[in-house]
């Protein structure tokens, strides 16, 4: 017989509790049907604890972004980290018996690896990695291409925790034709079918092999916000972020490119070829995205500053520049008829973003625009308009640009 009052369960309860960032007082009480009114308000503060000049471009899915002032920190934390989803955000997760199957026609077992597995069997590392979202920038573009109309705040860089994939990958055995290894999570789809996969992107087995690719479950030292995969995420610094799979429960070693949902088509790939705006390209004409271009950010003062005219002002900010490192930045108050040169600092590590500070003094009242231009160590410089189109508004590193007024 069918109860007629329902509980919900203490795992769901911890998922919303999780979200919320406290404890749900008499949570117990609530039926299993029931809605919390903080998840009717999609609210972004209350339901992640994001800042509230944060700005949300989609609730279904979740997709967040960062202003330029709000991503100042050295280390980014997670109130200014942007989301980006797409699919519904798993719930009802049971950490303890979350299980990692690593397999695949390419290796030599299948294995799965609890948590504790992975904590107390593997050695972890710390890393701080930049990730970018393939399409920020994307709202640049004219044609305007279709999706999340990303502007600058879809990149954050903080550190990740966790195991190195190639000792997974060591540990499972690799059989000689692995080329890719593609991920898949537990993020349901927006229609509702738990037989849709979301999204199931992955990296060629090079990439899988370096140091900083890793199994993460610790984000800033913590373990990983649940909008941000917990309890394990896949971490692929210096590729788009879509290669940093969320949620993750498998991962499966190819002998070809990875096919999963968002690895085809058009998705997160780019013509091969320079194209004209508005031009449509066959798919086999498309490339996927692999490394991200070199690029900066102005990140204070805040864009609409007063600066009392006579003073000398610090403008600071970062770059980055994919699977490169930043050689060179480059500041200027006159449209970009002249730069003077930042003091770069080097990365924490390779794949972090690089702080930058530069001294600027303002000739006469009236206003300003402050840009910033970085250039990667193989000599290529930030373009100072958005770069080639593309049919899906990808890699715009066009010149970060900040207004200012001398008073």
């Amino acid at each position: 017989m069918t109860k007629r009052r329902e509980f919900i369960k203490k795992s769901a309860l911890a998922s919303l509790t999780s979200i919320l960032g406290t404890e749900i007082v008499f949570g117990e009480k609530m039926l299993a049907t029931y809605a919390p009114v903080f998840l009717e308000q999609n609210d972004p503060q209350s339901l992640f604890g994001k800042h509230k000049e944060m700005t949300t471009l989609n609730d279904r899915p979740w997709n967040i972004e960062a202003k330029a002032h709000l991503l100042d920190d050295l280390i980014t934390p997670e109130d200014r980290m942007f989301i980006r989803n797409n699919g519904v955000i798993p719930e009802n997760i049971d950490a303890d018996n979350w299980k990692l199957t690593i397999e695949g026609e390419s290796a030599k077992t299948t294995k799965n690896y609890s948590l504790a597995d992975l904590k107390n069997n593997f050695k972890s590392y710390t890393y701080q990695l930049t990730l970018e979202c393939g399409g920020n920038g994307r709202s640049e573009f004219n044609p305007p291409a279709k999706g999340n109309q990303w502007t600058i705040g879809a990149v954050s860089c903080a550190k990740w925790t966790g195991v190195r994939l190639k000792d997974l990958l060591a540990d499972v055995g690799l059989k000689p034709d692995a080329v890719y290894v593609g991920y898949y999570g537990k993020d349901t789809h927006l229609s509702g079918d738990p037989k849709k996969v979301v999204i199931s992107r992955g990296v060629p087995i090079g990439k899988a092999m370096q140091d900083e690719t890793l199994v993460a479950f610790q984000m800033n030292g913590k373990d990983i916000p649940l909008a941000h995969g917990y309890p394990l995420r896949l971490i692929a610094g210096g590729f788009p972020a879509s290669a940093s799979g969320k949620w993750i429960d498998r991962l499966s070693i190819r002998n070809i490119v990875h096919d999963g949902p968002k690895m085809t088509g058009t998705a997160y790939r780019v013509p091969c070829e320079t194209v004209a705006p508005g031009t449509e390209v066959p798919e086999d004409k498309m490339c996927i995205i692999e490394s991200m271009p070199v690029k900066s950010l102005v990140t204070y003062p805040k864009s609409g500053a007063l600066i009392p005219l006579g003073d000398t002002f610090e403008v600071r900010g970062k770059a980055w520049a994919g699977e490169l490192s930043v050689k060179e930045l480059q500041v200027s108050i006159d449209f970009g008829a002249t730069w003077q040169k930042a003091q770069l600092e080097r990365p924490a590590n390779r794949l972090a973003w690089q702080p930058w500070t530069a001294k600027v003094k303002l000739p006469r009242k009236g206003y300003y625009e402050v840009w910033a231009r970085a250039t990667d160590n193989q000599g290529t410089s930030q373009p100072m308009v958005v770069p080639g189109w593309n049919p899906k508004g990808y890699l715009n590193n066009a010149c970060h640009r900040i207004a200012v007024k001398a008073v």
